[in-house]
């Protein structure tokens, strides 16, 4: 069972429009635009991980807060996508982030995230009890996203211990300092989050010399493996036994939607490696995962011939020994 946690669940809408004005600041009172399209969905790095595991046939658990009606709907949709939920309930309203996707710029969205809730300490305490019962049944454990008001920035590194000592390998998919803390900690499998700043830690990961230091930096702690995006097409795996590059050549034009492609990558990992795939084919199917997630307008491809079709443009090269 692999065992996912999002501590700051949010329901994903997403808007298809035509036209975005250069500026919104105009002497106008109101700016009108118009969706197209608009769609809903379930969502948290730890839940799409989730939802792609289930849908591929795995048995995974997600865990967090839940809070309201918002909480209701993400439920509800997990549920329907055949995942098991175990999530503490609290006070409050789940966030809503909102993606607006231009036409012909889908590859360039724009993005409004809320807060979330504040999580009081008596919920953390039970988040906690839970936890560790569910870590007796997994074999991997992801860590994976923000971390909502009231909880603290070494959440992570605080969960991946327990982990660690239950027997449990550790995926850590998050960004800024809650990554790096439990990177310290030696997880199995680390894909930071860069979205907002090209660091990991306190290293930038402009280059791809620099992405190279830190993934270097990582292992020294102990990770198996560390993944960083290159540019939206490539990443760089660097383990114990070597560095490697992976490459695709997609023309951005045809993305549709990349809101969840990195989430896909990181279950479409876990679900090779739950195969019996090695990691290097394990990343590339996850990488083809992530490509053709972005390349479909729902937030995830869950076809595994499309994905498996996708293999084909990805490219892998051997950068170094270590």
């Amino acid at each position: 069972m692999i065992l996912t946690v999002t501590l700051n669940p949010t329901l994903d809408k997403f808007y298809w429009v035509d036209h975005l004005p250069l500026s919104l600041e105009r002497v106008e009172e109101e700016i009108l635009i118009r969706a197209r399209k608009s769609v809903s969905s379930a969502g948290g790095k730890g839940i799409n991980v989730s939802v792609f595991l289930a849908c591929m046939g795995v048995e995974t658990v997600a865990m967090g807060f839940l809070a309201g009606h918002t909480g209701q709907i993400i439920l509800r949709d997990l549920l329907e996508r055949g995942v098991t939920a175990n999530f503490v309930w609290i006070e409050g309203e789940n966030r809503t982030n909102i993606t607006i996707l231009e036409k012909g710029k889908e590859y360039h969205p724009v993005k409004i995230h809320e807060e979330g809730p504040r999580i009081p300490t008596h919920a953390q305490e039970l988040f906690l009890k839970k936890y560790r019962r569910m870590l007796k049944r997994a074999e991997y454990v992801v860590l994976a996203g923000a971390i909502p008001p009231g909880i603290p920035e070494t959440i992570y590194k605080d969960l991946a211990r327990e982990a660690k000592a239950a027997g449990v390998k550790v995926v850590v998919h998050a960004g800024r300092r809650p990554l790096w803390e439990a990177v310290k900690t030696g997880p199995f499998f680390v894909k930071p989050d860069v979205r907002e700043e090209l660091v990991v830690g306190d290293m930038p990961v402009r280059t791809e010399e620099e992405i190279v230091a830190a993934g270097k930096k990582a292992v020294e702690y102990g990770c198996q493996a560390c993944l960083i995006s290159h540019h939206i097409t490539g990443d760089i795996l660097i383990t114990p036994e070597g560095i490697w590059e992976y490459e695709a050549e997609v023309p951005l034009t045809k993305f549709k939607n990349l809101v969840g492609a990195d989430d896909a990558l990181v279950g479409g990992v876990l679900y090779r490696l739950t195969k019996g795939d090695d990691l290097l084919e394990a990343v590339k199917f996850g990488m083809a995962a992530a490509l053709a997630s972005a390349e479909v307008e729902p937030k995830l491809c869950l076809a595994p011939a499309v994905i498996e079709h996708e293999m084909r443009t990805v490219e892998v090269r051997r950068k170094e020994d270590r």
